[in-house]
């Protein structure tokens, strides 16, 4: 059994690069951070990308995903201890991000959050037929993910190939742990004191067409309250936004001045330029 099936790991998606600022990726409520390949080539340009990803069976608490990723974390500046870390999580990872920034915000140079779950209490919709999931038979599973594809992602902004990706990844959770993620979605909180101590900056992206989750709204919320805070809308996005083509991280960090100076890739466009 690989080592994903038996505890949270971080994967490396292509080079291991210890010389560059560590890019911590949280992943949504598949937790596989397989979801993140094509955005992995860019982010390459200036970071040592390591994701995330939480073996299917895995029910623990908030508190102990978010030791588990402290851990990890702890791990890579073991072996690289002098550089900055950024931490980016989207939607189920956005949350687990806030727990985790709040928990040891010593550790984080900046933090991204894209279309964050907290917003998951405000859709009473939601919140009830997550209640309901547990009742649905392990065969018809598979449909119901398909039945919810086009509300987790703007379909026709999303390649082909990407598309089944994406279903095949959703399809690949136990329904258990859905169940279990969702019902953590549900419970989620962390208070707005907390989050007033984190004096980093924190880049809010939200797809401006999520019809998962009131995601502009959420981070217009989440704005007001940290201290150092901006946010990005995507105008055409969904709730999936990194899958869609013409999306690009690394350049929205880059065009939002969310980059620092001595990223490679940033001193080489300051030296050309």
């Amino acid at each position: 059994m690989s080592d994903v099936e038996l505890n949270p790991c971080f994967l490396t998606p292509n080079r291991v690069q210890p010389d560059y600022p560590l890019f911590v990726y949280l992943p949504g409520l598949d937790g596989t951070g397989q979801l993140l390949r094509s955005q992995t080539a860019g982010l390459e340009l200036g970071f040592d990308v390591r994701c995330l990803a939480i073996p299917r069976q895995d029910l623990t608490t908030w508190d102990v995903l978010t030791n588990n990723v402290l851990n990890l974390i702890h791990a890579e500046l073991e072996k690289s201890s002098q550089r900055p870390i950024y931490l980016c999580g989207e939607s189920f990872g956005g949350c687990l991000a806030m727990k985790v920034a709040t928990k040891a915000p010593q550790l984080f140079k900046r933090i991204i959050l894209i279309n964050p779950a907290s917003a998951f209490h405000l859709r009473p919709g939601l919140v009830w037929t997550s209640q309901l999931t547990y009742l649905v038979p392990e065969c018809l599973y598979d449909i119901g993910a398909l039945g919810l594809l086009p509300f987790l992602a703007s379909l026709a902004r999303i390649p082909r190939n990407i598309r089944y990706e994406l279903l095949k990844t959703m399809r690949s959770v136990p329904p258990a742990t859905v169940t279990w993620r969702l019902s953590l979605l549900k419970e989620f909180y962390v208070a707005e004191e907390q989050l007033r101590r984190l004096a980093q900056s924190v880049l809010l992206i939200a797809g401006a067409s999520d019809r998962l989750l009131p995601s502009v709204n959420e981070a217009r919320r989440l704005v007001n309250i940290l201290p150092n805070a901006k946010v990005v809308v995507l105008p055409d996005c969904g709730h999936a936004c990194l899958l869609e083509k013409d999306i690009n991280l690394y350049k929205i960090l880059r065009e939002h001045q969310f980059l620092e100076s001595q990223l490679p890739a940033v001193k080489e466009l300051e030296t050309r330029g």
